[in-house]
């Protein structure tokens, strides 16, 4: 196994520990302390690095009960985790009605995915938004792989479902 480095191994998932955080937290500013403490803690815990089979892993399962841990604590979850797209950003498009549609429709997709319980939540993102395998969201999460399957299966499902019923 070789040797981890903080810059050059543990520093770079700083933006995919940031987008769990917000993912979790719902609030930018929060997601921000989240991935600050995460780093705090991993660089303090650098002594167990020898024995991590994944510091990625690692630095996402403390990201995520860091995360869990400040939802917890919040009273105000009200912020959406599109705030930082821009909706008027045609590049793609000469439509405004079809950028319209498209747009409501990814809100209202984000909005039923923010809607399911938290594992599941967890699960859909790592999977489908940040691209992890089976295996790496069964260790940050410690699940069974299968587990994630079931969880992944029913989170696409449950927003699939509702999507249909409103569209």
């Amino acid at each position: 196994m070789k040797p981890i480095s903080f810059q050059s191994d543990v520093l770079p998932l700083k933006n995919e520990l940031f987008r769990m955080a917000l993912r979790i937290t719902k609030n930018r500013e929060e997601a921000e302390d989240v991935v600050q403490e995460t780093m705090i803690k991993v660089w303090n815990r650098r002594d167990q690095w020898a024995q991590l089979e994944s510091i990625e892993a690692f630095c996402l399962t403390i990201c995520r009960n860091l995360s869990l841990d400040k939802l917890r604590r919040m009273d105000n979850q009200t912020q959406s985790l599109g705030d930082d797209i821009d909706p008027t950003d045609l590049s793609h498009t000469s439509n405004p009605e079809q950028v319209a549609i498209q747009n409501d429709r990814r809100q209202m997709v984000r909005q039923l995915i923010d809607e399911l319980p938290e594992r599941l939540r967890t699960c859909m993102q790592l999977r489908d938004i940040e691209g992890k395998s089976y295996r790496d969201i069964a260790t940050i999460l410690d699940i069974t792989e299968q587990q994630v399957k079931v969880n992944i299966f029913r989170a696409r499902q449950a927003v699939r479902e509702k999507f249909m019923k409103i569209f």
